[in-house]
């Protein structure tokens, strides 16, 4: 998973979630996992 500051790009890949825990907004994707991503 890497940290990245903006997720815009990572969000509009195919088969992309965006999801928020804990108060930190992530990018999860099953199909692609290394589009994996933390915002910060």
């Amino acid at each position: 998973m890497k940290v990245r500051k903006s997720l815009r790009s990572l969000k509009n890949k195919p088969g992309a979630q965006v999801v928020r825990r804990r108060g930190k907004v992530y990018v999860l994707n099953k199909k692609e996992p290394r589009f994996k991503a933390r915002q910060g």
